[in-house]
């Protein structure tokens, strides 16, 4: 078995998508429209996220949200009554996109009580864990990392190796302190040049300061221990607990830590100038708007620069 071998069982069940937060820099839609049911072009980002974890073998999605924030959970209900009248008035194709949703797999949630930080969400997730789990896969709303398939590479180097596995991208050095940054080396009989050595990350370093260009991408394929580990930690920042402070004291204590690189594109949907890029990166894909979308952006792009 080679870390780029062909697809195998997936090494979880449960993915797990912290939604919890309040969505302030899409501010005021996210009043009454929680971010993650934000639309990339006509499908929400959780669904998205949702069926990359499908995708991957996961058969559950656990949703991390907070108080009276139901709407996301929501989503992945049936509406019998909206499919009704979608049959009845002969729009399939509509009815095929709003079936979607409710068939990609399992969906339940639990409630993050206080705003304590990505490390606290995860570790409300532990509850729901069935007793043989020994990994979730975790999944930031917020990333978009395409094309689909990094988790499965994840899944291929967690049943070799062991121990946790992060994804990575490579990102420009000017843009290391927007970032939490791995510190890296390379694994000598890995067949994928990909797959790396995690010995330390530093949190958003001064460019002088970070240890690689290899940057947290919103991907984690996580041991069971890192519960443990989240209970041991102090509370950094803000009070909260950080998800990189456990996983760094799972590397301090010798637990197995690899990152894969992934080489595709990551779109940052937490912040509106990445949101418009990835509607237009999906639009332009799509048979139905990316001609004459081209076409326009084409014609837009001339005027400006006239």
């Amino acid at each position: 078995m080679t870390d780029a071998a062909p697809h195998t069982a997936s090494a979880f069940r449960t993915a797990v998508v912290p939604a919890a937060g309040m969505g302030t820099r899409f501010l005021p839609a996210t009043k009454t429209v929680p971010k993650e049911l934000l639309p990339v072009v006509d499908t929400p980002g959780i669904e998205l996220v949702a069926g990359e974890a499908a995708d991957s073998g996961a058969g559950r999605l656990v949703i991390v949200t907070s108080p009276g924030k139901d709407g996301v959970v929501a989503h992945f209900v049936e509406d019998l009554v909206l499919e009704s009248k979608l049959e009845a008035s002969g729009k399939y194709h509509l009815l095929e996109k709003v079936r979607k949703a409710p068939g990609l797999l399992e969906v339940e949630s639990v409630v993050q009580d206080e705003p304590l930080g990505l490390g606290h969400a995860v570790g409300c997730a532990e509850s729901v864990l069935d007793d043989d789990e020994d990994a979730i896969a975790v999944l930031l709303p917020d990333d978009l990392v395409m094309p689909r398939g990094v988790l499965e590479t994840m899944s291929r180097v967690r049943r070799k190796r062991g121990g946790t596995v992060l994804c990575a991208i490579d990102v420009p050095k000017d843009q290391v302190s927007s970032y939490g940054v791995f510190e890296v080396e390379t694994v000598p009989d890995a067949t994928n040049p990909d797959v790396l050595k995690v010995i330390g990350m530093v949190e958003k370093p001064a460019i002088e300061d970070a240890p690689s260009t290899f940057a947290a991408a919103g991907r984690y394929l996580l041991d069971r221990a890192i519960f443990d580990a989240l209970r041991r930690i102090e509370p950094g920042a803000g009070g909260e607990l950080q998800l990189t402070d456990a996983i760094a004291l799972l590397i301090k204590e010798g637990h197995p830590v690899h990152v894969v690189v992934h080489r595709g594109t990551r779109h940052d949907l937490g912040n509106p100038g990445g949101y418009l890029r990835a509607a237009v990166d999906f639009a332009l894909d799509m048979d139905e708007y990316g001609p004459s979308l081209r076409e326009w952006l084409i014609d837009r792009l001339k005027r400006t620069d006239s």
